[in-house]
């Protein structure tokens, strides 16, 4: 029997329901049933009468109910207190990388977060393009980055998701050829001119958008490395663009672009942090990725 034995026992003591216990704990009912077995097993006497409509405590179960809270209290207890002098504890310096916009978008509730935990830690801050996140780590030029998900994810990174990242077409709002051009009614999109990102993820979006269009030649008016600097760009006229909603929403020039309907909506993708498999094994590099979950 372990503390997550008594966790699940006392939640079902609560609930009398093995589906919302199980649901509850991430896990199936007949897993949560596995378990409950295998504690009746191991004291020798059966915790719970159980038919198909409803779940009661033995008398057995109830004689259990303070030795599994008092048991409980004191593991999380003591797991605190490791915790607090692992905190006091913990110093040195975590490499980050994210894009600028991630940098004020999902950056700051992590590091919130890490920090009430981990004061002593520095964290030094790189931002860039976010097509080179997974390189960056890959290289270990830094210990963690903040990345869309690839389409294929090597196998020594671990990627723990943080949100999805949808994409939207941008136009400007001052007259010009770009603007002319999707007055026309259909829009031929063979002739309209894209600034695209270089690479990553949201590239991979925007090729894929255009063979679902059939667009097997875009005009492309440039290719930019980042996001931010794409919407002056397009601010001023030079073409439209596809980019993750989260860039255009915390643009300061995101009052002179304006967002148009697609039929075919582009497809999102996840946003997450990624790290070398093999760093996990590092104090600072784990007690980052444990704060994340």
């Amino acid at each position: 029997m372990n503390f997550s034995d008594l966790k699940l026992f006392l939640h079902l003591c609560e609930t009398k329901n093995f589906a919302k216990t199980a649901t509850q704990n991430h896990m199936s009912p007949s897993t949560l049933s596995r378990q409950i077995q295998r504690m009746e097993e191991e004291l020798g006497q059966a915790l719970f009468l159980r038919n198909n409509r409803q779940v009661e405590l033995t008398a057995a179960g109830e004689k259990f109910i303070p030795f599994a809270q008092q048991s409980w209290t004191q593991w999380q207890q003591v797991k605190q207190q490791l915790r607090d002098n692992l905190n006091q504890s913990l110093s040195g310096e975590l490499k980050l990388f994210c894009s600028v916009t991630a940098a004020y978008s999902h950056l700051p509730t992590i590091l919130e977060r890490f920090r009430s935990r981990y004061p002593k830690v520095e964290i030094q801050l790189t931002t860039g393009d976010p097509a080179l996140a997974l390189q960056q780590v890959a290289s270990q030029q830094v210990d963690l980055s903040l990345a869309g998900r690839p389409k294929n994810l090597p196998n020594s990174i671990a990627f723990h998701y943080i949100d999805d990242i949808s994409l939207s077409l941008i136009a400007p709002r001052i007259a010009c050829p770009a603007t002319q051009l999707l007055q026309q009614a259909p829009i031929d999109w063979q002739h309209i001119p894209f600034i695209l990102p270089v690479e990553g993820p949201a590239r991979q979006r925007i090729d894929h958008w255009f063979k679902q269009q059939k667009i097997k030649h875009p005009r492309i008016y440039a290719t930019v490395a980042g996001h931010e600097a794409i919407m002056p760009m397009v601010a001023l006229g030079c073409g439209v663009a596809m980019l993750p909603d989260v860039v255009i929403k915390n643009s300061p020039m995101n009052s002179q672009v304006s967002l148009l309907h697609l039929n075919t909506p582009i497809t999102p993708f996840e946003l997450g942090i990624c790290v070398q498999k093999k760093s996990l094994t590092q104090p600072l590099v784990r007690a980052f990725w444990q704060a994340l979950e």
